[in-house]
């Protein structure tokens, strides 16, 4: 199975051996600066959530764009990251495991949304998801105004509307496991 235009995508990777990728709040904005620079050119992203050894992304691979280059610029942030980590902290190697995942979210598509919100929350970073800072769910909740994730398109994909008062109620909904592991296993592609 390869990445296909016009399609969602639950993008994610972890640090090699549970090592911290964000040591400090300026790690996770550095991080999300080259989110910006190198993914936003080749993809929409509705929604994301960066742990302290893992990253989340639901992502939409606009029609025209060229699955080369998507994958081209999804190493290259993480080899200049990993780059600029090593060097700030003097280490070496690798920083990510080996592939970054790709699983097209065909069905769950909310559920993914929501899963990513929840990973601060249900990993106990957090007892609110909005204390998170390193989530999209603060945007979408009108605590801030985020300009990295399309909201419009989120509202037309999903068929969600974030601004009605039940969005905050179905974001904290218990996700069946079952659930969510639809959202790693099978047809797991590499980017």
């Amino acid at each position: 199975m390869h990445l296909q235009p016009a399609n969602l995508y639950h993008i994610y990777n972890r640090s090699n051996n549970k090592e911290l990728l964000f040591s400090n709040r300026e790690d996770y904005l550095f991080f999300l600066r080259k989110i910006r620079s190198y993914l936003i050119p080749h993809c929409d992203i509705l929604n994301y959530c960066l742990m302290p050894t893992h990253f989340h992304f639901l992502l939409y691979l606009e029609q025209d764009v060229n699955i080369d280059l998507f994958r081209n610029a999804v190493g290259v942030l993480l080899r200049s990251y990993t780059q600029a980590i090593n060097k700030q902290n003097g280490r070496t190697g690798s920083l990510f495991q080996l592939h970054t995942k790709a699983k097209e979210v065909s069905e769950y598509e909310f559920i993914c949304f929501n899963y990513i919100h929840q990973n601060p929350f249900v990993g106990k970073q957090v007892k609110k998801m909005e204390d998170w800072e390193f989530s999209s769910f603060r945007d979408y909740l009108g605590l801030r105004d985020g300009t990295l994730c399309n909201k419009t398109l989120a509202e037309e994909l999903l068929g969600i509307e974030w601004r009605v008062e039940n969005f905050y109620k179905l974001s904290y909904r218990d996700i069946p496991e079952e659930k969510i592991k639809s959202l790693y296993v099978d047809k797991t592609v590499y980017c």
